[in-house]
């Protein structure tokens, strides 16, 4: 249908009113759009941590080999002259030959120590072979597994040999011998690492690597072949843990330059600075430092190991520049093993990198095994070479006048480079360069402010970042400080800790080693911190308690639970939620903490947050009381009397809105069972006794007059299942309660031959069923059990059949779990089938042997009991019923529906009669909590090993974890619905221009006045019978639900977008749909007679429909029999209802109402009260009597008004006004239909009236201040439906003879509908539901030939 061309497309038409009107979309609230609805619970994948060094190592002993024979030169190199003559920074020929050798000895060991003083240092000068050997082998045999040094300066003798040798000297130095690299890898062993320092060096770490892996070959043979000579021998060492550093290529000599040293290489690894300086003073940019000479480089003042003085803090920056290159260059495994896992290494590899740079000046380039990619271009090289020109340019006066030195603004640059990266950065790019320069930072103090806060920025990006910072060497930094004191680091370091904790939680150890969990203990105590940083506090202290019990045991005595009750009332509701975490983790599992908690009164200061307006609080408030009972210790009366206490408040939340709290409140509850696990078997073989031995009474035997519930024929009409709420779960209520149906989610057709096993059958034995879930077969009790246990447990008088006083208590839980088992919201319904299918399995096999010639009657419900010796039904192979042990719920065959795929992209259309397919295909699940049953068990009842894994202690939600992705994802960036120029924003803002545009011209066309209304603009075949249809507000999608399953359909182009079904049981029906956030991104709300409410999302688009949220919105409908007035009028409404539908005998169903602007959602029906429920709290707000005895019929409210109109099967209007007290908020009740009221409307304007219509088709108009109704209508008798057009003050009546009408305001027909139109002039079936657009004037009609048709206006209005 296309809207008038002009009107889309002139601009000017109504501007103004278009921008106030987006103003309003922009301002209604989003009902069900929180992380809770919009992500699975559980928390984030963990990313394998690499950062934490498994084997850091220490290099122990160092073996300095210098081969000088000063004097002599060796013969195959020809040096120049003048020519390269330090070693060691000493001149070998200004004193005795052997003076200088030891002098240089001393020397080297002195430059070694700078780095590594801890080590055992042994020089072996101008050694012979055997020498070498003793040196090599005693340094091993004192390293053990550690790392030994090998430093060989091999200037006085011949080049290495291509046969892989080096060369030492005989006993009196008359000839040089070769030593082969071979044996030095036997004697020095791994892990080593090795220098060498001299020509043609490239040559030694060839030979190294062809040695190692003819090692690793001989090692192979030896290992297949045990007769082998080799394997006879003790194994050579692998060499796969041995590091080289060598000066130059295989072909390569060393430089011969006079002004530099002759160990050049040696003096790179172990005087860095010093050489770095020369050689910066020897290049041609020198000359732009005035005043700078060689012999002024010795003077700067200073120590290496002071960053306050100059030399010092070229270290540091030369540490911090090195690191850093090594850190962007390197692959991450490589930096971690060379940079992070031994601190000599780490110091020779840093140092590497600057031989390279200043060796390949000279045409010499370094070797390594591993082999590092050329660093010698790297851009940060530039700032280090402009570090040391600002550090030397301030020489000349420093050292002549004395002036205060400056000190280099290279870490405050760094620092503004890695904030530039911070703010300009988009999402996927490389990672800033700076990252291990702002950790060098830490150190200073100066700086330390600032590198915190950039820091937390960073890992403020997200689990990538934490894995960065943690792999640069971060943690070690920020643990140290934890022991500051200074105020101003509070925020920032809780911050830090909360990032990696999110991250990697294997923290909690050090921390509690290092005594961090003090720091955090006395932020959490701290009532100036902001309720931020206590949260973050208390969520690391979360962490520290976490299954860690040393974590457990040090918090407690930091007196952690006090600090965390005093906490509990925060207003700030994440705080709120961490600190009962905190709680419910602290005594997991740990009694000392219980019982502190107990002294606290910490379970009842818990209470109150059961009722907190945020569901993830409540949840958290659940999981602590959860653990609290769930402890194993010793039990004492005081204990099992609080775990009542515990268990009886926990079970009022069993109709909580939220089924994040209620799947919450099962676990909890599991904790119990396995507590009291005799206790709850004896009630669950009580239970299996009564289900197995009780004949519900037949409500036909009690029915009231006029209540039309033939209950059963046969047995193959499943039994009706009565929803109970905790309230009558005490109560033994009347045969009134049945008239619900059971969870049969797959049954035989109706009436069909079902094969019942002979003998075990009471009479009111009903098809099978199988459960929601695919591991149906393997479960003992059966939805249809748990249903008629809950069923009986109303009128058995279990209570005094048990006689223990206190087991009240666990049958009260026990029906809990039962109500729960039966909860609307899948992953509920399937934790509490898990939980009682556990008991039930103890139960029954414990009790086997002393009954085992009893009747089949403790395996009656126990496929998996040792009798059946593994048989199972399978329901979907359709195997053979199982033996007779097996009780009447699972004995059946089963016919499979057409279950729909998981993976399937459009589910097929499930038929209706054929049962409609198991929760389990729209919710997949992945782990199977049972497996099958044992394959043969011994007769003595012993455990069966295949079902060890059905106890239940390892039920879990994954809130938890799921809460602490909260800190683990950005907390800075500002969300992407408030970013004006995200993808989302703008298809907001796309919907709310469309909204306008819908608004404004279907207001054109309803101001112009609808005059007919009967042209029919869509007509298809709904897949079911329709029962209730609602319009989109606002995009052409019509929802048309029939009794458990919705179809949408687009009106304009007339195909049907999708078809799914609601999850509701058999035997209940659909009786209401609302479209929540309908201007936004719309939800479906449907609602089912047995007070259950649904809401789906993903519907009528490409993606699969998923259940949002559910839960029970009424519980204890009551079937009532349609008000009693008068005698015809009576028997008129029971004539229309039958007509309509044979399985509507009895009430109104559920009817809600919806209100945006609040979030408020009404709900009544066949309940005395009108319910509200405030759909962001998601938790009941107030609960209305209607001081009738009949049933509410239609609900209509006005959110600015504050009122509440609801029609009543009584024939009465009644008006409340929801800001009174229940006892006053009924301000006026009209009795002026003689019949059941089929709809009241109360209109939205600020005087708008009531306009309410009864099944005899007499239209009232009220006006809520007066007493009696302005306005009487006559309309046909017999009205099946109604609907009142919200704009264009239009109602439409369907009536049993099988036509529509419309009316105006005035009462005058304006249209009247017999026939479809163009199909074949059919007449249309009789009207099942009605009703109108909100905007546009469109009329949608489902009759009971599942003809589904749409009328609007004449053409040339729309």
């Amino acid at each position: 249908m296309k809207m008038d061309s002009d009107l889309l497309h002139s601009p000017a038409v109504g501007l103004a009113e278009e921008e106030e009107a987006d103003m309003n979309d922009w301002k209604l609230p989003l009902a069900f759009m929180k992380k809770r609805h919009s992500e699975k619970i559980e928390g984030s994948k963990a990313l394998a941590q690499s950062w934490r060094m498994k084997d850091r190592m220490k290099t122990v002993s160092v073996a300095l080999v210098l081969c000088l024979n000063v004097g002599v030169d060796p013969p195959d190199v020809v040096k120049t002259s003048p020519c390269a003559r330090l070693e060691c920074w000493i001149d070998p020929l200004s004193m005795s030959p052997q003076k200088a050798l030891e002098t240089i000895g001393a020397n080297l060991q002195k430059q070694y120590e700078n780095w590594q003083p801890r080590a055992r240092y042994k020089q072996s000068l101008d050694p012979t072979v055997d020498e070498v050997k003793k040196l090599c082998t005693s340094l091993r045999r004192n390293a053990k597994e550690e790392r030994v040094l090998f430093h060989y300066n091999g200037h006085g003798v011949p080049r290495p040999t291509v046969n892989g040798e080096i060369w030492v000297f005989n006993k009196n130095y008359t000839q040089y011998i070769p030593l082969s690299i071979y044996d030095l890898q036997t004697w020095m062993g791994s892990p080593s690492i090795f220098v060498y320092d001299c020509s043609n060096a490239g040559i030694i770490v060839k030979s190294f690597k062809q040695f190692a892996l003819q090692r690793e070959q001989e090692l192979e043979v030896a290992a297949i072949n045990p007769s082998h000579p080799l394997a006879q021998m003790p194994l050579p060492p692998s060499m796969k843990n041995c590091i080289q550093l060598a000066a130059c290529e295989a072909s390569e000599l060393l430089p011969m330059n006079p002004d530099l040293p002759a160990d050049l290489f040696t003096s790179c690894l172990t005087t860095p600075i010093k050489i770095a300086l020369r050689w910066f003073c020897m290049q041609k940019s020198a000359k732009l430092v005035p005043g700078v000479t060689l012999d002024l480089i010795e003077k700067i003042p200073g120590r290496l190991n002071d960053r306050r003085t100059p030399l010092g803090e070229l270290n540091w920056i030369f540490t911090a520049i090195t690191d850093t290159i090594a850190w962007n260059v390197l692959p991450r495994d490589l930096f971690q093993k060379l940079f992070r896992q031994d601190l000599l290494v780490a110091s020779l590899f840093r140092n590497f990198l600057l031989a390279e740079r200043i060796m390949r000046s000279y045409n010499c380039t370094p070797v390594s095994s591993p082999r590092l990619p050329p660093t010698y271009m790297h851009a940060m090289w530039q700032a280090w070479d402009l570090a040391v020109d600002i550090c030397l340019s301030q020489l000349p006066t420093i050292i002549e006048e004395g002036t205060a030195f400056r000190h280099s603004p290279f870490f405050a640059e760094q620092l503004t480079a890695f904030q530039v990266w911070l703010t300009m950065g988009v999402e996927n790019r490389n990672p800033p360069e700076q990252l291990p320069i702002v950790l060098q930072v830490l150190l200073s103090q100066v700086h330390r402010l600032r590198a915190l806060d950039l820091l937390g920025r960073f890992l403020d990006l997200g689990p990538w970042a934490v894995s960065l910072a943690l792999s640069v060497g971060i943690f070690p930094y920020v643990l140290k400080l934890l022991q500051s004191s200074a105020r101003e680091l509070r925020p920032l370091l809780v911050f830090i800790w909360a990032k990696i904790l999110a991250v990697d939680s294997s923290c909690q150890a050090d921390l509690v080693k290092d005594n961090g969990h003090k720091y955090f203990l006395s932020v959490l105590a701290d009532s100036y911190m902001p309720a931020e940083h206590r949260t973050m506090a208390v969520f690391i202290l979360a962490v520290i308690v976490n299954s860690y019990n040393t974590g457990q045991e040090a918090c407690l005595q930091g007196n952690l639970i006090a600090n965390c009750l005093e906490q509990l009332s925060d207003p700030h509701p994440l705080l709120r939620q961490w600190v009962a975490i905190c709680l419910g983790r602290i005594w997991q599992n740990f009694d000392p903490a219980r019982w502190c908690g107990v002294r606290d009164s910490a379970h009842e200061k818990l209470y109150t947050l059961l009722s907190d307006p945020i569901p993830e609080v409540r949840c958290a408030a659940v999981f602590a009381l959860g653990t609290f009972v769930g402890n194993s210790a010793e039990r004492t009366d005081h204990s099992t009397t609080i775990d009542h206490n515990v268990a009886m408040m926990l079970a009022q939340l069993i109709n909580d809105g939220s089924p994040v709290v209620r799947k919450e409140l099962v676990v909890a509850l599991s904790h119990l069972v396995v507590q009291y696990e005799s206790n709850f078997c004896t009630v669950a073989l009580q239970f299996i006794e009564e289900e197995k031995n009780y004949t519900v009474p037949s409500p036909a035997n009690t029915a009231e007059p006029g209540n039309l519930t033939p209950v059963r024929d046969s047995p193959a009409i499943p039994r009706l299942r009565s929803v109970n709420s905790y309230t009558n779960i005490r109560a033994a209520t009347t045969a009134r309660n049945l008239n619900k149906s059971l969870q049969n989610l797959n049954l035989n057709e109706e009436g069909g031959p079902a094969a019942f096993s002979p003998g075990n059958l009471s009479t009111s034995s009903s098809a099978s069923s199988t459960l929601g879930s695919p591991d149906n077969d393997e479960y003992i009790l059966s939805f249809e059990t748990i249903d008629k246990m809950r069923r009986v447990s109303s009128y058995s008088s279990l209570n005094s059949l048990i006689g223990v006083s206190f087991n009240s208590v666990y049958t009260q839980i026990w029906r809990v779990l039962l109500h729960l088992a039966a909860d609307p919201f899948p992953e509920v319904s399937d934790l509490a089938m898990k939980v009682l299918n556990s008991i039930a399995y103890k139960a029954t096999m414990n009790a086997r042997p002393q009954r085992i010639l009893d009747s089949g009657s403790l395996t009656q419900s126990a496929p998996a009991s040792p009798t059946s010796k593994g048989t199972h039904i399978h329901q979907a192979g359709g195997s053979p019923p199982m033996p007779s042990t097996s009780s009447s719920s699972l004995t059946n065959e089963v016919p499979k529906p057409p279950a729909r795929e998981q993976t399937s992209t459009r589910p097929p259309y499930t038929p209706t009669l054929g049962g409609q397919a198991p929760h389990s295909h729209q919710f997949p699940r992945t782990r199977k909590m049972f497996d099958k049953g044992p394959e043969q068990a011994g007769e003595d009842g012993d455990e069966p090993g295949g079902h060890r894994n059905y106890i239940c202690p390892a039920l879990q939600t994954g809130l938890c974890d799921w809460s602490a992705k909260y800190f683990a994802q950005p907390v800075m960036k500002i969300p992407e619905e408030h970013d004006l120029e995200s993808q989302v924003r703008m298809e907001r803002q796309w919907r709310f221009l469309r909204n306008t545009r819908v608004r404004r011209q279907s207001r054109g066309i309803t101001q112009r006045g609808v005059s007919r209304l009967d042209d029919q603009i869509f007509i298809n075949r709904n897949p079911g019978v329709p029962s209730v249809v609602k319009f989109h507000p606002f995009n052409t999608c019509i929802a048309v639900a029939d009794k458990d399953s919705i179809c949408f359909w687009d009106w304009e182009k007339g195909e049907r977008l999708d078809y799914f079904y609601n999850g509701n049981p058999r035997y209940t029906r659909i009786t209401a749909m609302e479209y929540l956030n309908g201007h936004d991104c719309s939800l479906l709300l449907t609602a089912t007679d047995d007070g259950a409410l649904r809401i789906w999302k993903n519907f009528a688009d490409q993606k699969n429909p998923e259940m949002v949220t559910a839960w029970q919105g009424l519980s204890d409908m009551l079937p009532t029999t349609r008000g009693q007035p008068s005698s015809s009028a009576h028997s008129l409404a029971r004539r229309v209802s039958i007509y309509l539908d044979r399985s509507k005998q009895g009430g109104a169903g559920m009817v809600v109402d919806w209100e945006q602007e609040t979030g408020l959602l009404m709900t009544s029906g066949d309940v005395r009260v009108i319910r509200i429920w405030d759909t962001d709290r998601e938790m009941k707000v107030q609960d209305i009597p209607t001081g009738a005895d009949s049933c509410v019929t239609s609900l209509s409210c006005d959110s600015q008004r504050s009122l509440i109109v609801a029609g009543l099967g009584d024939g009465s209007v009644r008006v409340f006004d929801r800001r009174m007290g229940p006892n006053e908020c009924r301000v006026m009740t009209y009795r002026e239909h003689g019949a059941w009221v089929v709809k009241a409307h109360l209109q939205k304007e600020t005087d708008g009236h009531i306009i309410s219509v009864s099944v005899n088709g007499d239209v009232r108009f009220f006006e809520p201040r007066t007493p009696d109704s302005i306005n009487v209508l006559q309309t046909v008798k017999g009205l099946t439906a109604l609907d009142i057009h919200p704009q264009a003050n239009l109602f439409a009546c369907g009536s049993m003879n099988q036509f529509i009408a419309v009316y105006n305001a005035n009462g005058d027909v304006i249209s009247n509908i017999k026939y479809y139109d163009g199909f074949m002039g059919q007449r249309i079936g009789a009207i099942s539901c009605l009703a109108f657009h909100p905007y546009w004037p469109h009329l949608a009609v489902g009759s009971n030939d599942y003809y589904m048709s749409i009328y609007s206006a004449e053409k040339r209005l729309r």
